[in-house]
């Protein structure tokens, strides 16, 4: 199914390549407004932040999605759980502090943080050897909360605040670390978060500094870190004071090695978990604090919050990752060129809607196509690239379904036009016949035969270095030429390229006026349905139609390829059913949409069915009631001066002048009949009591498909298929 949808992409693309349609051809002008209007308006209501939280669920979603990273091996956590509180209560004594510091401190640990909030422990890590090595903390004040100062024997160059900055009130999800920050508070007056400093702490053990090069950005060693703005990302009006940046999750199941107070305390863990590491002390118990939301807390496997102290630990890592081992920090675009990426799927939703014209079609191609968009997003997540994705999904599906409202719109007043035409082609039609029907006298038919003659005379067969037809086409070489009308194969030399297109010369059949005005009318109502009907991607563009010396001339485009009477008996012997399947599809595919706007082709045979060269498609040309202008040919019944159709794909209504819908099914019918059986339609006889065709006793064939084809050609147009896409519909209970 796909790869039909995407040969009929393929097909219509390429025929909007070949006609030389471009963006500035007036065609594409709905794709281009939509276009802009869908992004502006998107891009509006994302200003308004509208569509904020759907883009950080997206985030949320995309993190979650991620394969987890080793653990942090530079990172040991000492956890203060339930069962250690119910052991040791709460608050912790002085005593039972300091001795996990000097426990911790024994095994030789490059940094420790303590994240527990001890304002009134006055001899804080007293008694050790190397107390720089300690971090503690303190919390700044906020709207309704008093700050915690950090314990008054602490220098304020080891301690950090500790707050953390959830989104907004209707998440209140962690996504961002708040690094550095100016504090007004006469207590906790640091200006390094306790993340931080705990990184900036193990990492000048290391040689390395930080630098802050402007009032936005800053250096840890050579690795850059851009902060946060107001729009970046999917953030919009976003706070960003201090130096922030996002918050680069490692899964929390796979965030570091950890250990609780009592194995500690109770010299229950491996002394090489300590050695150089960076030790964080914190507690997780949800009766002493119930933690904060994450973008993990959605998860069903994971605790609806996560600890304040696992959150450090989560900022403190992204900072030595990033730095040693070069992890990459979360980047994301400018939003001039998020607005273009909106823009551009917009553009895409646009032309699917454009080219497909089919709700079905396109809810399957769009849907693919939408995938792939969230694909590309979630591509780029794993390389950290943050791009929008509910932006131009949005923008994607409402440029699709405006276009295809347009279009379907567009095709409605079309058809409507077109059926006001048919309308107008058979009263031109019933006056030509009853023209060609006049009884006249043997002088009235020595007149016209010498007025033919005369016309013969004078229009003789045009040439290559002839002067150009109608000022424009270069006639290459004659295609085919029967009675009084010739086909060329001409360059139009008023286009890049002079690409090839086919010029059909129409001669009508007589020259007297009240004819000619008729033949005139017919022509023009036909020319302007052949316009219409040429946009289907499955038949040829009518390019230009015009009279010349009282020959009419119609101008379509050229399909490289070869017609299906090459495919078929006698010149190719007999095709199997698979091949009788796929040509009754193709061709059925185009006469649907032909026959959805009441217009009849009167003239369905194999060397009117081209089979294009680039994509295999079959296509469909010569309509057929402009013929009617035109003597009989060779290969025509002698009613042909009041029918059009050839002997034996034509049924017997259409030879009597009155065709119908059917006919044109009755035609195809008596194709695949001749393509299993290798007999020529007008070689098959019919069954003298019902008139249907006989020839199942010629060939072994599916009895499935043998009924499909008996329907196709019955005698009575009644009991045939009464339209194209009925077909369609069984023929897919025999594909499937």
């Amino acid at each position: 199914m796909i790869n039909g949808i995407l040969a009929r992409l393929r097909a219509a693309l390429a025929k909007d390549k070949s006609s030389g349609d471009t963006f500035a051809n007036k065609n594409w002008l709905p794709i281009l407004v939509t276009s802009l209007g869908v992004t502006a308006l998107v891009w509006g209501i994302r200003e308004l932040k509208w569509l904020q939280s759907w883009e950080l669920k997206a985030y949320d979603r995309m993190l979650r999605s991620r394969p987890a990273e080793p653990p942090d091996p530079r990172i040991l956590l000492v956890t203060i759980t339930e069962e250690d509180v119910a052991q040791q209560k709460w608050p912790l004594s002085d005593t039972t502090i300091n001795q996990l510091l000097a426990k911790l401190e024994s095994y030789k640990p490059r940094v420790i943080g303590l994240n527990i909030y001890r304002p009134d422990q006055k001899n804080l890590a007293a008694g050790l050897m190397h107390q720089d090595k300690i971090v503690g903390t303190c919390l700044l004040s906020s709207m309704g909360r008093s700050e915690i100062p950090p314990p008054p024997n602490f220098p304020v160059d080891n301690t950090g605040f500790s707050d953390l900055i959830p989104d907004n009130q209707e998440d209140q999800i962690v996504r961002r670390s708040l690094l550095f920050a100016h504090s007004t508070d006469s207590k906790c007056t640091t200006t390094y978060s306790f993340a931080a400093l705990l990184a900036i702490n193990y990492l000048e053990k290391q040689g390395l500094e930080i630098d802050f090069p402007d009032q936005y950005n800053f250096h840890l060693g050579k690795t850059y870190f851009q902060t946060l703005k107001a729009n970046s990302g999917s953030y919009k009006g976003l706070d960003t004071a201090g130096y922030q940046i996002l918050l680069n999750y490692r899964h929390p199941n796979r965030l570091a090695q950890e250990v609780t107070l009592t194995q500690v305390l109770n010299n229950q863990l491996n002394p090489n978990w300590v050695k150089d590491r960076l030790v964080i002390i914190g507690t997780t118990a949800a009766s002493l604090h119930p933690g904060l939301y994450t973008p993990y807390s959605t998860s069903p496997e994971q605790p609806a919050r996560m600890p304040a102290v696992f959150l450090h630990a989560q900022i403190a890592s992204q900072l030595l990752s990033t730095v040693l081992d070069g992890r990459p920090l979360i980047w994301y675009w400018t939003d001039w060129v998020e607005l273009l990426w909106v823009w551009g799927w917009s553009l895409v939703g646009g032309v699917l809607a454009w080219q497909l014209r089919h709700p079905l079609l396109l809810l399957v191609v769009g849907g693919t196509t939408l995938a792939g968009l969230v694909g590309i997003c979630a591509g780029l997540f794993l390389q950290a690239g943050w791009i929008p994705l509910i932006p131009p999904a949005i923008a994607l599906v409402m440029s699709g379904v405006i276009v295809m409202a347009y279009t379907t719109y567009q095709t409605q007043q079309q058809t409507k036009v077109i059926i006001l035409q048919v309308e107008q082609q058979k009263e031109a039609i019933d006056q030509l016949n009853t023209l060609l029907k006049e009884t006249i006298t043997t002088a009235d038919t020595t007149i016209i035969r010498d007025l033919h003659t005369a016309s013969t005379l004078t229009t003789p067969e045009k040439s290559t270095g002839d002067l150009l037809l109608g000022g424009r086409y270069q006639i290459s070489k004659v295609l085919g030429a029967g009675g009084f009308g010739r086909t060329y194969l001409a360059k139009d030399t008023q286009r890049p390229g002079n690409p090839s297109c086919v010029v059909k010369q129409l001669m009508p059949a007589r020259r007297d006026t009240k004819f000619l005005e008729v033949a005139r009318r017919l022509f023009n109502t036909e020319a302007e349905i052949l316009e219409a009907l040429g946009k289907h991607h499955q038949i040829p563009e009518l390019l230009a139609y015009f009279e010349d010396n009282q020959e009419f001339y119609l101008v379509e485009e050229y399909i490289p390829g070869h017609t299906l009477g090459e495919e078929l008996p006698p010149v190719q012997g007999v095709q199997n059913e698979s091949f009788v399947i796929d040509m009754l599809k193709g061709v059925l595919e185009v006469l649907a949409f032909v026959h959805e706007h009441r217009v009849i082709h009167r003239d369905i045979k194999p060397t009117n069915i081209i089979r294009c060269v680039q994509d295999n498609r079959l296509v469909l040309i010569d309509f057929g009631a402009v013929k009617l202008m035109q003597p009989p040919t060779s290969e025509q019944t002698e009613l042909a001066t009041v029918a059009i159709g050839t002997r034996g794909y034509a049924p017997p209504e259409q030879m009597a002048g009155h065709p119908r819908l059917s006919s044109d099914i009755y035609a195809l019918g008596m194709m695949g009949i001749q393509a299993i059986t290798g007999i020529l339609p007008q070689e098959l006889h019919p069954d003298p009591d019902t008139g249907n065709i006989i020839w199942r006793k010629t060939t072994q064939v599916n009895e499935e498909l043998a009924v499909i084809l008996d329907k196709m050609v019955r005698y009575h147009f009644s009991d045939r298929y009464q339209s194209a896409a009925a077909v369609l519909q069984d023929l897919k209970r025999i594909i499937e």
